[in-house]
């Protein structure tokens, strides 16, 4: 009976990784691996591409409001299901190849279903499996889990696109080929996690009613400073994960590497992202949660001031190591600032509300992140641009480890 219910709870968390990483694998982790091959096939440059993340940001921020109450009241496992079905199917729309206005529709219609739908079941059903002993491991696991679900997904489809590519100098057409069949692998993943939340995740226990939906529990999450303080270490946080967008592109146009090598360097990072994540989550519910996210807070600050001051840039080994230990300060905040909901007071039958507000501001970097990038970068060609992008990355740093730090204070 015990190994019965050891292999149910693996079952469900590798589920919710499956499904937590599956859903954003298409608006998201495709741009951030194939950016340089997506401009091209789509005959865009950065700032427009970033206006199709403003486009998503503005339907997100719309859908965290009403997507953490709807968590609350009902099963995460059916609304998890549902959108990713629906993202699955947008997946279809994007294998066309879609005009500009298009994809700012799909983007839109993507906002809807991974964040009114997704987001706030899938952090709620997590708090639900780690218990009030496990929270570092829970969400760590996640989001070690879900950067492994994306490191493979990514290397599969690195395979895929380097074999239908046959020279250096890659021809549009084998582009869009090889793009397409990129698109249509990862559009059956998403739906075969559907399935397997169907199966594998049960009902949530704990639920509100409809009658105590009501403006007191936003009152009641609202009256909490760690609630605000969360939303500024998740804005901070969430700012340097929207800058890992730059690796494969600043490995293309500042440290020389051909199209498919920056592609690499793309996957590399999301394997340095599952890495680090297991052990930060670990290591968190044994050393303090916040002690580890205030060190993750430093390297990202260190790591993205020397990147921005380009002092390493001649030094293709020891721009690399920068990065690594970048990586780890990004993804380590990244697994774990969701575990503070747990030590910030907040009760478990709020968790859904919880999470929607705070999301509304700590993921608003959705909205003006991918703009501001792509600006920095169309408007300062070369290496100038990725500098300062890596110099915005540095200043939010700060403002988060200022923010962690006040965080364990007002806590206690």
């Amino acid at each position: 009976m015990v190994n019965n219910n050891k292999l149910s709870r693996n079952l469900t968390l590798i589920s919710l990784i499956l499904a937590g990483e599956a859903i954003f694998f298409l608006p998201f982790v495709l741009p951030r691996i194939f950016r340089p091959t997506l401009l091209a096939v789509f005959e865009i440059n950065n700032t427009e591409l970033g206006s199709f993340f403003s486009v998503y940001g503005v339907v997100a921020m719309v859908s965290y409001f009403f997507g953490g109450p709807l968590a609350d009241r009902f099963p995460a496992r059916s609304l998890m299901v549902v959108a990713l079905s629906l993202t699955a199917f947008g997946g279809m729309m994007l294998f066309t190849i879609p005009q500009s206005l298009y994809m700012k529709m799909l983007y839109g219609f993507w906002g809807m279903t991974t964040i009114l739908l997704f987001w706030a079941a899938l952090i709620r059903a997590t708090r639900e499996w780690g218990g009030a002993l496990l929270q570092g491991r829970a969400f760590g696991w996640l989001e070690g889990g879900r950067g492994l679900t994306a490191a493979i997904m990514a290397t599969l489809g690195l395979y895929v696109f380097s074999s239908q590519t046959t020279t250096a100098d890659i021809l549009i057409s084998e582009r869009i080929y090889a793009f397409r069949l990129v698109i249509l692998v990862i559009s059956g993943v998403t739906l075969l996690s559907a399935v397997l939340v169907w199966i594998f995740v049960p009902k949530s226990t704990i639920r509100l009613k409809d009658e105590s939906l009501s403006f007191n529990n936003v009152k009641q999450i609202l009256a909490k400073p760690s609630v605000w303080l969360l939303s500024v270490i998740i804005v901070c946080a969430y700012v340097g994960y929207k800058i890992t967008d730059d690796f494969s592109l600043y490995a293309k146009e500042v440290m020389g590497y051909s199209e498919v090598k920056a592609v690499g360097v793309g996957t590399s990072a999301l394997w340095m992202r599952a890495f680090t994540a297991f052990i930060v989550g670990i290591t968190a519910d044994r050393l303090r949660i916040v002690r580890v996210i205030s060190v993750c807070f430093i390297l990202s600050l260190l790591g993205g001031f020397l990147l921005a001051i380009g002092v390493l840039q001649s030094n293709i080994t020891l721009t690399m190591v920068n990065l690594t230990f970048l990586m780890i300060g990004i993804y380590g905040v990244r697994a774990l600032y969701f575990a503070l909901i747990h030590q910030g007071g907040i009760p478990l039958v709020l968790t859904g509300t919880a999470v929607g507000i705070v999301s509304i501001i700590g993921f608003t970097p959705d909205v003006f992140m991918s703009p501001w990038m792509g600006s920095l970068l169309d408007n300062n060609p070369g290496a100038i641009g990725h500098q300062k992008v890596f110099l915005v990355l540095s200043v939010f740093s700060l403002i988060g480890f200022i923010a962690i730090r006040v965080f364990s204070i007002v806590r206690k």
